[in-house]
């Protein structure tokens, strides 16, 4: 069966991407194409990167590394939900990329964004990020805007038609994440 993470990126105490990365379970979890399990960032409190050789040699010598590198290799696919902080996407998110390099190689991912403009720029970013760590960046995204899908903010309301973008989503991160298991195999 296909894994696919969906990755909770912000760690920010009062952080809403919570409330999302539930939402996002809750229809993910009603298909059958594809497993999908939460990780929190904030379960696994990463520092900011502190290996002494760099990522790509696959030497990790921390143990909260080594325990980062398990969790990444686990999965065939990822479902980043990101706010954006200052046009970027979130430090500790950006981090978690960083702290581990093979593990993301020939694997899809996609993104929910959420914010002033849906973490348009954030999710840019990211998928930069992704392609240097040969990871897939599927097309479709949700991008998920304070006005209308956070109307009693901090709440999270989201429209009714989001549940059709994020079904695109994840129509493409399950046979992007097929595809490329032939390649790691």
């Amino acid at each position: 069966m296909t894994k696919i993470a969906i990755i909770v990126g912000s760690t920010r105490p009062g952080r809403i991407g919570r409330s999302v990365a539930d939402w996002v379970h809750g229809i993910a979890a009603k298909r059958v194409e594809a497993e999908y399990e939460i990780v929190d960032l904030a379960d696994y409190d990463l520092p900011l990167y502190d290996e002494l050789i760099p990522a790509a040699v696959g030497q990790y010598a921390g143990e909260h590394t080594k325990r980062w590198a398990e969790v990444v290799a686990r999965y065939d696919g990822f479902l980043v939900v990101t706010p954006e902080y200052n046009h970027a996407p979130p430090a500790a998110l950006k981090n978690a990329f960083d702290f581990v390099h093979a593990e993301w190689g020939n694997k899809a991912v996609g993104f929910v964004g959420y914010g002033a403009v849906g973490a348009a720029r954030a999710v840019e970013h990211l998928k930069l990020v992704a392609t240097e760590l040969s990871v897939a960046s599927v097309a479709a995204q949700v991008t998920l805007l304070i006005p209308g899908d956070f109307p009693s903010y901090p709440e999270f309301t989201p429209q009714d038609f989001r549940q059709a973008e994020l079904e695109r989503v994840l129509n493409q991160l399950e046979s992007w994440s097929k595809a490329l298991a032939t390649v790691r195999a």
